[in-house]
């Protein structure tokens, strides 16, 4: 067989559905020979989201394949590489490559060598004998510790080169999951019931380890209020009673509160990054931080208390110390902080709800962030944002109440990313109602790609908030937009998009909200993507309290 081939029995082996690609490279045509079906996107950033959406709703169970072109395919996939490898998720980038020949010879783009800061291993496979070893490498490198995208440069001498039948052994890849230090467990429990005001934060770790009911049991048992990163929204229920809400660029007031006031923060696969798109954690806090990577340990913060290890198989060990050291009930039954998280999110949510019930015109966007929630059954819907100030206006105020019902992003904030986000979770989950919120910057940069979604059938909705400026970016442009505009934009979405095949409407008042949500998602039943344009105003107030 020749090496293409070969390539994708290995992809098929590891569980490939699709391959994510744009133009060409001969893994496409080689997978759906043996029938993986190939998602052609309209740019290769989509594709490369695509593969993010559909990894993430999976907790990297699978890893999704992205297939493009060498040279300039593979120049084009680099923003979202770096979106992917940013927010940690673990996808294999399959570009083409030039024959051994013309390795080194400029201006060839030598693809391992300018990814390798972008993810956990970038190689080249230069001989068809080799492809066994280096995709059980690769696959080992996507299932263990923190995740990220892995990259193999498939040179086309490789790929049309003959392997006999008999040489390709190969098993799928397994994980690879470790428990912490039992000692360093003992001292770290011990630590957080002899804490005045202790504070759980969960990030994405939580999710790929599947570890929200041993995060649940856990915070139960300790009594301990949880506040999720933005990447790590969803892995503990939002109408918990000792749930706080997502903390990232904005966020609740009281995660703001208990991550001001807290003596002793534990954090369950959060990595305790320092970014403008993270709730800042104050310098000198009292940490234990349980984590699949080394390299997150002692980063930006001291971590008092490291526990290296996989979240779900780690959390069970706390629990089982916290019941040696409390008793099996722990601390069940006290109410005491319950009723403090309580009275703190209502007292920050009665300050916004007339934002959030406004009847202004154009429409607040937080009245739609509202609706959208009051028309959906939220428990069956997966929702993103895009970067930005949709993302600032909806990560506080939309409750996750179950695990993978958003996803979060932002540490590298790309502009469209979130449409693409949201089209691979849907093809991961079907049965989903799959939501994106986007502004109309956002939608230039991937707008096109509503026909992607219409060829596959990919029945996601899309909610674009026309405003028709640059939100957010008076700061950065005041000269600029004074004398010449810059910050204005323009357009009919509605339009765009029934031109590429979707269902679409235009909203103009707070009350055409709701009917016009319900109708996008029988649409979406149909399998056609849907559009909705609603016209809001420039909202500068966000909920940000650090």
């Amino acid at each position: 067989m020749k090496g293409a081939r070969a390539i994708a029995q290995i992809l098929k082996s590891e569980g490939t559905e699709y391959t994510f690609c744009f133009p060409a490279n001969v893994v496409i045509e080689a997978g759906a020979e043996i029938e993986i079906k190939p998602i052609m996107a309209r740019t290769e950033r989509t594709a490369v989201g695509m593969a993010d959406g559909y990894t993430r709703v999976n907790n990297g169970r699978r890893n999704a394949v992205v297939a493009v072109q060498h040279g300039p395919g593979v120049e084009n996939t680099f923003g979202g590489v770096a979106q992917a490898f940013s927010d940690g998720t673990p996808l294999l980038v399959l570009p083409g490559g030039v024959p051994a020949n013309r390795w080194e010879v400029e201006p060839s783009f030598d693809a391992a060598r300018n990814y390798q800061y972008i993810t956990k291993w970038a190689a080249r496979i230069n001989e068809v004998g080799r492809i066994p070893e280096f995709f059980r490498r690769a696959y080992t490198y996507l299932r263990a510790g923190r995740p990220g995208p892995v990259l193999l440069e498939l040179p086309l001498d490789v790929t049309a080169a003959e392997l006999p039948d008999d040489a390709l052994h190969y098993s799928p890849v397994k994980p690879v999951r470790s428990l912490a230090d039992p000692e360093m467990v003992q001292a770290a429990v011990a630590a957080l019931l002899a804490a005045k005001r202790p504070l759980i934060q969960a990030g994405l770790g939580a999710l790929y380890a599947e570890a929200w009911d041993e995060l649940r049991e856990f915070a139960e048992l300790v009594q301990v209020p949880v506040t999720t990163t933005m990447v790590g929204k969803s892995s503990f229920p939002e109408d918990h009673p000792l749930a706080l809400g997502s903390g990232g660029r904005s966020g609740p007031r009281p995660v703001a509160e208990w991550l001001r006031d807290s003596d002793f923060l534990f954090g369950i696969g959060a990595s305790f990054t320092v970014s403008d798109y993270e709730a800042p954690i104050l310098k000198g806090k009292v940490a234990a931080q349980v984590v699949a990577d080394e390299r997150d340990i002692n980063k930006d913060y001291v971590t008092a208390f490291p526990l290296l290890g996989n979240a779900k198989l780690v959390l069970r060990q706390l629990i089982e110390e916290v019941k040696r050291q409390l008793g099996p009930d722990g601390r069940r039954g006290d109410e005491q902080v319950a009723r403090a998280v309580k009275a703190a999110k209502e007292s920050w949510l009665a300050e916004w709800l007339p934002r959030l019930t406004s009847d202004e015109e154009p429409i607040s966007p937080y009245r739609l962030v509202w609706d959208l929630q009051q028309a959906l059954d939220t428990r069956n819907v997966i929702a993103t944002h895009d970067a930005g100030t949709p993302r600032d206006q909806m990560n506080p105020f939309w409750k996750a109440l179950v695990p993978n019902s958003y996803i979060g992003w932002g540490k590298s904030t790309h502009l469209g990313y979130g449409l693409a986000l949201a089209m691979g979770a849907k093809l991961a989950r079907p049965d989903k109602t799959v939501l994106n919120l986007m502004g109309d910057a956002a939608f230039g940069m991937i707008g096109m790609d509503i026909e992607t979604a219409a060829r596959y059938s990919i029945g996601t909705i899309t909610v674009v908030m026309n405003n028709g400026i640059l939100g957010g970016y008076e700061k950065h442009l005041p000269v600029a937009h004074k004398r010449y505009g810059t910050r204005f934009l323009s357009g009919n979405y509605s339009k765009v998009a029934e031109g590429l095949g979707a269902w679409s409407e235009r909203v103009e008042r707070p009350r055409e909200i709701i009917p016009a949500v319900q109708r996008a998602v029988r649409a979406t039943q149909e399998g056609r993507p849907a559009l909705l344009e609603v016209l809001t105003h420039e909202e500068p107030n966000l909920s940000i309290y650090w």
